[in-house]
């Protein structure tokens, strides 16, 4: 049987690695059922333990765009009330 070509950097498969951290799944079913939780559990708390304290500045930044989105919401909800109710009136005739 002839020896196909070497692949090209473009054809080569990249197989994905587990990191050394990660262990595998238990074959005990109870293991099984509890593995994904502990992961989680062990996911979360590394995240908690990088998020950081958002600065004044920061926090009044993000407390801004969400009162100017929560008013564009609200005058986008009155303006679509306000030109519902005349055609709903001219609709239902009463």
């Amino acid at each position: 049987r002839p020896l196909s070509p070497p692949l090209s950097s473009s054809q080569k498969l990249v197989m994905p690695r587990k990191s050394s951290k990660e262990a595998a799944v238990p074959q005990n079913s109870l293991l099984a059922a509890i593995h994904p939780i502990t992961k989680f559990g062990n996911d979360s708390y590394r995240l908690i333990q990088r998020c950081t304290k958002p600065s004044m500045k920061e926090f009044k930044k993000i407390a801004l765009a969400t009162t100017v989105g929560f008013l564009i919401m609200g005058f986008i909800g009155f303006f679509v009330k306000l030109i519902h109710i005349p055609i709903n009136n001219i609709i239902v005739g009463s």
